[in-house]
Order: C-alpha cells, then sequence, then structure tokens
C-alpha cells in the first residue's frame, strides 16, 4: 500500500467515523428517524435510489397507481437509512431489539437442532432489519454467526467489524479464510445468518416475482453438505418505524439446491408482498 492510499484511506475514517460519532450522541430512536430522512431527502436523489425503485416497481407491477409508487420511492429508502442508523448502532440496537416477539414454528426447530448439534443456516434477505434475527437470538445465547464484505478502507474496516460484532458474533470476512471458518461453526452445531436476495451473476436463474433473476445457491448447498437446517427468518419492522417481530419460519424440507432456493424465494415474496416498503427494491435484482 503506498503512503498517498494509506493517508487518504485514514482521512476517509476519520471522516466516516466522525460523522458516525456524531449520530450517535443522538438519542436512539431520534438518530434512526432521522437517518431515515437523510436517506430519504438527500442521498436517494444524489445516487438515483428513488429512479431504481420505480424501474423496478415499473417491470414487476407496471399496473401499479402512481400515488402508491411514489410512496413507495420515499418509504424504500427511508426504512433503508433506519436500517443503516440501527447497525451502526451496535449494543443500543441489541438491546432495543432484544425482546421483540418471536413468531412462527420455526424456534422450536432451531432449539431441538441446538440440542443434538446440528447447525442451523437463518436465510433473510435486505427486508425490515436483517439483524434483528442474529441480534434477538443472540441475546438469547444462541450466537448467530454472519458472512461480511470487508471494506477496501481498513481502517473503517475495523470499525465497521467491531460494530457488528457487537450485535452478534461470530463474524466472518468475506473469503476462503472465512469461508472456512464459518464451515468449522456450522459443522460444531453453529448457527448462520446469510442473506440471499441479491443479483449473482452465476446464480441459478429462479423466480422472484414470477420474473427469473439469478440467485445463489450456496445456502441450500451448504445445508445439504452439512446436515443443517435451512431456515428463512425476517426481522419485521413494526408500524412505530422503530420496532420488530422476529419471524421464523419451519425449515425448508432438504431435496435438492435448486428447490430448496426456489422455497426461500417465494418465502421472501411472501413477505414483501405483505410489506411493500420494507425490502430494498434499489437492487438491481432482474438485471
Amino acid at each position: 500500500m503506498t503512503l498517498t492510499r494509506t493517508l487518504l484511506d485514514y482521512a476517509q475514517n476519520i471522516a466516516l467515523r466522525g460523522t458516525i460519532f456524531l449520530l450517535l450522541l443522538v438519542p436512539y430512536r431520534l438518530r434512526v428517524r432521522a437517518m431515515g430522512a437523510v436517506v430519504e431527502k438527500i442521498v436517494s436523489p444524489l445516487a438515483g435510489y428513488d429512479k431504481r425503485v420505480e424501474d423496478n416497481l415499473a417491470l414487476i407491477m407496471p399496473d401499479m397507481p402512481k400515488a402508491e409508487v411514489a410512496r413507495l420511492k420515499s418509504r424504500v429508502v427511508n426504512m433503508a437509512g433506519r436500517t443503516l442508523m440501527e447497525v451502526y448502532s451496535g449494543a443500543e440496537f441489541t438491546a432495543h431489539v432484544a425482546n421483540s416477539p418471536i413468531r412462527g414454528a420455526g424456534l422450536e426447530a432451531i432449539l431441538q437442532a441446538r440440542k443434538v448439534g446440528q447447525g442451523v443456516i437463518l436465510v433473510s434477505g435486505h427486508f425490515g432489519n436483517y439483524d434483528v434475527p442474529r441480534a434477538v437470538l443472540s441475546a438469547q445465547g444462541h450466537a448467530v454467526g454472519a458472512l461480511y464484505l470487508p471494506f477496501r478502507n481498513p481502517y473503517f474496516d475495523a470499525h465497521y467489524r467491531e460494530t457488528i460484532t457487537a450485535i452478534g458474533a461470530p463474524i466472518f470476512p468475506r473469503g476462503r479464510k472465512g469461508v472456512a471458518e464459518m464451515v468449522r461453526h456450522l459443522r460444531g452445531g453453529g448457527l448462520m445468518g446469510l442473506l440471499n436476495d441479491q443479483r449473482i451473476g452465476h446464480g441459478a436463474r429462479l423466480k422472484f416475482f414470477g420474473r427469473r433473476a439469478k440467485t445463489a445457491l450456496s445456502a441450500a448447498e451448504l445445508a445439504l453438505k452439512y446436515n443443517c437446517l435451512l431456515i428463512p427468518v425476517y426481522g419485521i419492522r413494526q408500524p412505530d418505524g422503530i420496532s420488530f417481530d422476529l419471524l421464523i419460519e419451519p425449515p425448508i424440507p432438504h431435496s435438492t439446491p435448486e428447490i430448496m432456493t426456489q422455497a426461500l424465494n417465494d418465502s421472501l415474496e411472501v413477505q414483501v408482498r405483505a410489506h411493500m416498503d420494507q425490502w430494498f427494491w434499489v437492487h438491481r435484482r432482474w438485471r
């Protein structure tokens, strides 16, 4: 790494951490709402996020009334901003959601798997707050691991990793070493959280909202290879915009990676249709 690159990374880290530090001085509820407004009013128009939401809705639901499209354009990015601030709130976020109500029939399956030392893969999407399952279950003594993509800036990456570790551990950086550690965690009967709703170039062409979308088969392949439960989970934001319910669905039966992953897509679609403003419609999911 060159001296110029090092100095630039250091300066960026100071700027980013300074901004986050200032936001963290604001009370939790106000902080989360404020970040939602900032992303909605400032970041989204500059980054073109609102246009992507509009384009995706036009592709998937061309008959949606214009008023509803306009509402979702604002709400989707607002909810994304809230999620961002919640994640950066680390332990404070965990304390806020730790006692969230748990719904669904999947919790008993997780508890049984823990008793017999069977690994569990919890799969969600960029929906609601995807760290709620990890935070709630970790608070109850069930450590949920997670993969994360390290930032290019090593100074900021160290801070980010520390922040997300406060929500739950262990954390595995993407890459050969991180994947090997994740596999050991699963084979030892651990819980692992994965997201499965972004376009993957080498993914299988499975259906999502009636259209083919390239989808990674890795979660299902891991479940089959290491005899793990594969369970859809969702942190569903409640009407107050600040609290959550944790939905844990029953395990998906083992079959083939394609069939199991299609079941994951179908499960997520049901939740998105029920809470249209809680999925990150900014993704180029059907590109």
